[in-house]
């Protein structure tokens, strides 16, 4: 939907201030805007206003035994940031539109009517939705002059204070899934494409052709090439921006692996030495196939995406031109397509590809923790071989991981799998037998104590829960509040960087999920998500260890996360920690696991976060 805000006829009498040479004065013109009349419009530093003009005639007039009683109103002022339009583009000739009052009296009186060939200048922006302040709307203020020159000298001035907005993109890379969701990526793409045109931004458009090829794109793509562009867009869902995500980090982000307590590394025949992430090495030689009972029977890579028939040469990394990490300037965008779209909701607060689409072209930022996984095992007999995956939002085992894995049988439903999925895993009630754990942190002392004390203690907080919580939003002081990295091959400081003050606490037993969410994870189904007041950039994530219950708890629970406002943590089989790392083994009978929609098997795994190890296009959700 677009805000026609007007189009522009100048009048007979139009004013054109000269500025002084070398001095970026203000500038003003009378010029007419589109279903408003004349206005006086103004330039500034800031951006632009205008202010209607008073009619030249106020007193009442008949014709034809019709009266027209002039409206009496208040001169009121319009302003426009410049951060805040994202457009202007030049219009030779065509009809304007006047208010209705202003025609008739044009029309009765015999007054010169300016229904005629004028030039416009239009000016594209966004307003804010009255009941969604996430959600934008695009807006269009045309603005019309009968002197080509002065629209073009206007159209000159904004260009020039356009092009001094900080970190707008000038070349994307973008990928398109065209099975996404509803198999509508690609018609969800031809709508936003227009506004990347208006914002003049070379976009590079690809078009997947099959599973794993935005991955092999990106890993593919050397850093010279990288460097060309402001960052890459994925149009899609959460699985497929996982996937670019992926491509990204394989070969360039280089940091130890996750730590582990002595008895996980015991457990794997090291003493932890040689846990060092090596891209170009770790888990990259000959991988033995191996049985893959909840996942088609194809060969893996060792980021756990098929081979599909590229060869090494076209994946290798130019690793003569360094490529820092974290890099603010190279940023991702998600247009949604998807069936969830979770990572939208959480960084721009509404799942609508205009809004999305207007976050990018504006060059909004904010920054992402992201999740380093590492698989050790797929099965208790397996070598260890570490895998390295990324995720963004969340990582989940069993329920989790069996809705995706039976949701995968059911793609042609669309959407509606996940529902279907969900119902059949929920009630076949499985349990899972593991072993978490996890970094304790402050906060997460008062988990630590007597079974008795911990339930007192929970009971006397849930009052002030809710009220304590702190909600991730735009200009967040709790993401904004930064560390500082060394240096671009190091990795990020984190909580348990001094050993005198790591502890692993540890939680086992039958699980029927484990979760870490990264995020919120707010979606459709879940409006407060799965952790209200998880923040997007602060380092941690949140453990939800959901243990064996009756099936009456378990949907109790579920309901809990559906409702806004819900409690789902306040169960006596819930356990919820923030840490910034956990390790987690499997005994018996196993699950998968869930990485941002994508599937993933392990037996053995360790994950730790990186804080701000990734920028999107997006501002937050607003309050």
């Amino acid at each position: 939907m677009e805000i026609n805000g007007g189009v522009c006829n100048s009048g007979d009498k139009s004013q054109r201030e000269a500025e002084v040479e070398g001095e970026a004065s203000s500038l003003s013109s009378n010029v007419l805007l589109n279903h408003t009349g004349e206005v006086t419009l103004t330039l500034n530093s800031d951006g632009l206003s205008w202010e209607a003009l008073d009619s030249s005639d106020n007193c009442g007039s008949t014709c034809l035994g019709i009266e027209f009683v002039p409206k009496i109103t208040t001169k009121t002022t319009t302003e426009l940031q410049f951060s805040d339009i994202y457009a202007v583009e030049l219009i030779h000739g065509g009809m304007i539109q006047e208010s209705i009052s202003t025609s008739a009296r044009e029309c009765f009186f015999g007054t010169d009517s300016h229904d005629s060939e004028m030039n416009h200048f239009i000016v594209h922006s966004f307003q804010k939705s009255m009941s969604q302040p996430c959600l934008w709307v695009l807006a269009v203020y045309t603005f019309g002059h009968k002197d080509l020159q002065t629209c073009q000298m206007w159209m000159n001035k904004i260009n020039d204070s356009l092009n001094k907005e900080f970190g707008r993109p000038k070349n994307l890379l973008v990928f398109v899934h065209p099975m996404s969701g509803k198999a509508n990526g690609l018609r969800t793409w031809e709508t936003v494409a227009p506004i990347f045109s208006r914002a003049k931004i070379n976009t590079k458009v690809v078009v997947t052709q099959r599973a794993g090829h935005a991955f092999d794109v990106m890993t593919s793509t050397t850093n010279e090439e990288l460097n060309s562009y402001d960052g890459a867009v994925a149009v899609g869902g959460d699985g497929f921006f996982n996937e670019i995500l992926n491509g990204y980090l394989r070969s360039r982000h280089k940091a130890p692996f996750p730590p582990a307590p002595s008895d996980f590394l015991d457990a794997l025949g090291n003493d932890g030495s040689s846990l060092v992430h090596d891209p170009a090495g770790a888990g990259s030689g000959t991988h033995n196939e191996e049985s893959y009972p909840l996942l088609p029977s194809l060969a893996h890579n060792e980021l756990g995406f098929s081979h599909l028939g590229t060869n090494n040469s076209s994946r290798s990394i130019d690793q003569e031109i360094e490529y820092p990490l974290p890099n603010q300037r190279f940023r991702f965008g998600i247009i949604p397509a998807g069936s969830t779209d979770a990572i939208v909701i959480c960084t721009t607060g509404a799942r609508d590809p205009i809004t999305s689409a207007l976050h990018i072209v504006l060059g909004k930022r904010v920054c992402l923790d992201v999740a380093q996984v590492v698989r050790w095992k797929t099965t208790s007999s397996s070598k260890v071989e570490p895998c390295v995956r990324y995720a963004a939002s969340f990582a989940g085992y069993g329920f989790y991981g069996d809705v995706i894995a039976e949701s995968e049988k059911y793609r042609w439903m669309g959407p509606k799998r996940y529902d279907y999925a969900g119902t059949k895993v929920f009630l076949k009630h499985r349990s899972y037998e593991a072993e978490v754990a996890y970094l304790e942190v402050e906060s997460d002392k008062n988990n630590s104590i007597p079974d008795a004390s911990r339930m007192f203690d929970k009971v006397r907080s849930l009052k002030r829960k809710k009220s304590e919580r702190i909600i991730c939003r735009v200009n967040c002081n709790v993401c904004n509040t930064k560390p500082v990295y060394s240096s671009a091959r190091s990795s990020p400081a984190t909580p348990y960087m001094r050993p005198q003050e790591t502890r692993w606490l540890k939680s086992k037993g039958q699980f029927l999920s484990v979760g870490a969410a990264i995020m919120s994870n707010r979606n459709e189904r879940a409006p407060d998500g799965l952790v209200a007041d998880a923040h997007l950039s602060d380092g941690f994530l949140h453990l939800l260890l959901i243990k064996d219950c009756p099936h009456a708890l378990y949907l109790w629970h579920l309901t809990q996360l559906a409702r806004k406002g819900g409690n789902p943590l306040n169960f006596d089989f819930v356990e919820h920690h923030k840490t910034p790392a956990f390790t987690f083994t499997s005994f018996g009978k196993e699950s998968v696991w869930n990485l941002d929609g994508e599937l993933f098997e392990a037996h053995k795994l360790s994950a730790q976060v990186f804080r701000g190890l990734v920028c999107l296009f997006a501002s937050g959700p607003e309050v």
